[in-house]
């Protein structure tokens, strides 16, 4: 592993989300999901502009909007959220 690279970054992402960070990596020819990653991090801080005001919870951040209450768990056999 490279020395510059020591630490790991655990993050969970919905399906959709996943599926957008694999779209990213192969329309552009990205080798791995984590060099997709890493794009996509070098792209949002380069134009992030945004403070996050106290009490906000980490399911508020995502990739795709999800209601004043976060991420909520779906039915995955009926597609409905609960």
């Amino acid at each position: 592993m490279n020395d510059l690279r020591a630490e790991r970054l655990q993050v969970m992402l919905s399906p959709d989300e996943l599926a957008a960070v694999d779209d990213f990596r192969f329309k552009h020819r990205m080798p791995t999901r984590a060099a997709a990653v890493r794009e996509l991090l070098k792209f949002g801080l380069a134009a992030a502009d945004v403070d996050a005001i106290p009490g906000v919870k980490s399911s508020s951040f995502g990739v795709f909007g999800r209601g004043p209450d976060g991420h909520t768990q779906g039915d995955p056999e009926s597609g409905k959220e609960d």
